[in-house]
């Protein structure tokens, strides 16, 4: 299945999503200014970024994007958001991202709703399920979508009601040596210096946790695309 991976920086992309089996990915990044490869592709996939839902002054590029996600969801392509892929999508379908009163970064224990325990993407992680978090904004849930999980800070997935379409808000695709990364930045960071946590105790967390995660990580995407080929299966029946 080919899939068009929506890659806002160098140290954000797909992760272990890429390693699902069937996907051939399709890199797209908006702010190059190239038209996506629409003609070529079954399946999107939403990454995160450094940058906010609301910062099209700062970033103009994210009204294409915007756009772009919506013709995907007019289409019933099948779409899958992480993060800040996660927002884009709940804007696009109703609901308004919005800061949360304090930066939600490492690792957290998920719980899934009960309707989210019978998702075909998201249920199989139910009673709950530890993921890597980092991000200052979230998303509300969009009218008529369905909660799939929660943790104390925020909603954590939705599907968005009546179309092949999912937005998680924590990083369950990135790997190891991307988080590695994302840890070495740290001090450039407002929002991680203000949680007054220490990076080094969250590395040394992550190298117990990563493995596991990056399991989970492949198989929800493989799940997700499972979903996609009879989204797709059954326009072409």
């Amino acid at each position: 299945m080919r899939v068009l991976s929506v890659t806002h920086q160098d140290n954000a992309g797909a992760g272990v999503f890429g390693e699902a089996r069937g996907a051939e990915l399709l890199e797209w990044r908006p702010q190059a200014g190239e038209p996506p490869p629409l003609d070529e592709i079954e399946a999107a996939m939403v990454f995160g970024g450094a940058m906010h839902v609301d910062q099209e002054h700062q970033h103009p590029w994210l009204r294409s994007e915007k756009e772009l996600i919506r013709g995907l969801l007019e289409r019933g392509v099948p779409l899958l958001g992480v993060c800040l892929g996660s927002q884009l999508l709940a804007e696009a379908t109703g609901a308004r991202p919005r800061p949360l009163a304090g930066a939600e970064i490492g690792w957290r224990r998920v719980e899934v709703t009960e309707e989210g325990r019978t998702d075909p993407v998201i249920g199989p992680l139910a009673p709950s399920f530890e993921v890597f978090e980092w991000h200052s904004y979230e998303a509300p849930l969009p009218p008529g979508a369905v909660a799939l999980a929660r943790d104390s800070a925020c909603l954590q997935a939705f599907r968005v009601d009546g179309r092949p379409a999912w937005g998680v808000q924590f990083h369950a695709e990135v790997t190891a040596a991307g988080l590695g990364r994302w840890l070495d930045g740290w001090h450039e960071s407002a929002d991680a210096l203000a949680t007054g946590q220490d990076p080094d105790s969250i590395r040394s967390d992550s190298e117990r946790r990563i493995e596991a995660q990056n399991e989970l990580g492949r198989g929800l995407a493989e799940r997700f695309l499972a979903q996609a080929r009879e989204a797709v299966e059954s326009v072409g029946a």
